[in-house]
């Protein structure tokens, strides 16, 4: 008899995977464009380099916070539905043996065998086959804050940082340019990578992360042009 072979599915890459990209992600946008609309004000290289090193660690620290809270919270609500669940199972096992048995049911499984599959994944772990089948927790899925927070202040250095690093090689006559074209270039990769990664369309994920970068360091470039123009 030939073993099974394990898979390796992309739903695991899901938590990591969204702090990831849409960290450095942020961190590409955000910091050239706060680049370049300071440049674009006539700001000489050295103002241009403090604005982007403050960009970066009031985003990097604002992305871990945020992060904290959001995925805190989901934690908090992960914890009351299991103690909830976990004082049901005690006061009414009967209840929840059906409840499990009726959501295979549900998914096609004939009843007799349903409560058969609910009595003895209750008699190894009653609390994990309701957290997993009742409530869609996981060990997956679940909710992790602190290396969520850290996940996205991490990517988001990271993509802050190349932006930066621009402004050090690149001439003050064609900084804007150069910062431009190479934090375009730097989330085309950022893109294709996470499209890879997660398994999506790797031109539709380039295509859309290109143009919402392109039109915010338009943007920000006409804000810095007017002001600088007007100063």
């Amino acid at each position: 008899m030939s073993r099974l072979h394990a898979e390796n599915h992309l739903v695991s890459r899901i938590g990591w995977l969204r702090a990831a990209v849409l960290g450095a992600n942020d961190g590409i946008v955000s910091t050239a464009s706060l680049i370049i609309g300071v440049a674009a004000a006539s700001a000489t290289t050295t103002s241009v380099l403090v604005a982007g090193v403050a960009g970066l660690v009031a985003g990097a620290m604002s992305m871990a916070a945020g992060e904290y809270v959001s995925v805190s919270s989901q934690a908090d609500t992960e914890k009351a539905d299991l103690a909830r669940e976990r004082e049901e199972l005690a006061t009414q096992p009967e209840f929840e043996r059906q409840e499990l048995a009726q959501i295979y049911i549900d998914r096609g499984v004939e009843r007799r065998l349903a409560l058969q599959v609910a009595d003895q994944l209750m008699a190894k772990d009653a609390l994990s086959a309701h957290a997993r089948d009742e409530l869609g927790i996981s060990e997956t899925t679940a909710a992790r804050p602190m290396l969520a927070a850290l996940a996205s202040a991490a990517a988001f250095s990271i993509g802050a940082i190349m932006p930066l690093a621009m402004v050090l090689i690149s001439p003050p006559s064609r900084l804007v340019a150069v910062v431009s074209v190479a934090s375009l270039l730097f989330l085309a990769v950022l893109g294709a990578i996470g499209a890879r990664a997660g398994g999506a369309n790797v031109l539709k994920a380039t295509a859309r992360v290109t143009f919402w970068g392109a039109l915010a360091m338009a943007l920000t470039a006409g804000i810095g042009a007017m002001f600088g123009t007007s100063g």
